[in-house]
């Protein structure tokens, strides 16, 4: 099955330089982790959310807004796109995800067929 895994940071989290530099290594082993065990597919990290923007149509205008949609103070810094073979083999990835200490990680299954 198919997940969409959005990582989400939260801002209000500091990370130190030497946080920083140690959650590189652990992204390094996460990455080998995941990659030798055939399950990630794709994934990136994101421009930061300045970069952002955001359409919608109302009343058959199309209105553009600076910034990401969500109202909230996490926002997505990254994704990935896994194949495991349940929701239970996703979630035990996204524990391991070294951002799951300072925000979030949420899976989303993609809808089949």
């Amino acid at each position: 099955m198919r997940y969409m895994m959005l990582v989400c940071c939260d801002p209000e989290i500091e990370m130190t330089p030497e946080a920083q530099t140690a959650m590189q290594g652990e992204m390094e082993v996460w990455l080998s982790d995941v990659n030798g065990r055939g399950v990630r597919g794709l994934g990136s990290v994101l421009a930061p959310i300045i970069d952002a923007t955001t359409v919608r149509v109302r009343a058959g205008e199309v209105v553009i807004a600076d910034g990401p949609f969500a109202e909230t103070k996490e926002f997505i810094a990254g994704f990935d796109i896994l194949d495991c073979a349940d929701l239970d083999e996703a979630m035990e990835i996204a524990g391991k995800h070294p951002m799951a200490r300072f925000g979030a990680i949420e899976l989303r299954p993609f809808r089949e067929g």
